[in-house]
């Protein structure tokens, strides 16, 4: 039995200690807007943030994380992943759409954390989202808007 919070709420969950915590997450728990892309954790679609900081869910064995809070991307909330999902929505961000909470989950963490990023400070924050379609222009865009939201 591994004791953890998810999203705001504690539970008890009987699973294999070695389970990656992405599939813990869609399958048994069905939350399934965290994305299962690469499964070595390149790519960024699996981010879950653990207590507080990002996390690749695809290569995070459950049993490393008892006692942890895991945020996904259903559980987010405050300023920053309002501002971030404004500005995805505002330019049109996603195209297939399959890296974007992974992408959305990154940016808000960057973003509490340098709440005026440069072009510098977004490239090294989201260097391990891939995006499939290539939106990284968009992202950064909205990152920045996002950024001047919360400033105002």
């Amino acid at each position: 039995m591994i004791s953890l919070g998810i999203n705001g709420r504690e539970m008890t969950l009987d699973v294999d200690p070695e389970t990656p915590l992405l599939w813990v997450l869609r399958d048994e728990l069905r939350l399934t807007g965290t994305k299962f892309g690469c499964g070595v954790a390149r790519c960024g679609a699996c981010t879950v943030m653990l207590d507080g900081m990002p996390r690749r869910s695809c290569v995070t064995p459950i049993g490393s994380v008892a006692g942890a809070q895991v945020t996904t991307i259903e559980g987010m909330q405050g300023r920053e992943i309002d501002a971030v999902q404004a500005a995805w929505a505002a330019i049109d961000v996603p195209q297939c759409g399959w890296c974007q909470s992974g992408q959305v989950m990154s940016a808000t963490a960057l973003l509490r954390e340098i709440p005026k990023p440069s072009d510098e400070d977004i490239d090294h924050a989201m260097a391990g989202n891939l995006c499939r379609c290539a939106a990284y222009v968009r992202i950064r865009q909205a990152i920045h808007d996002a950024a001047r939201t919360l400033e105002g």
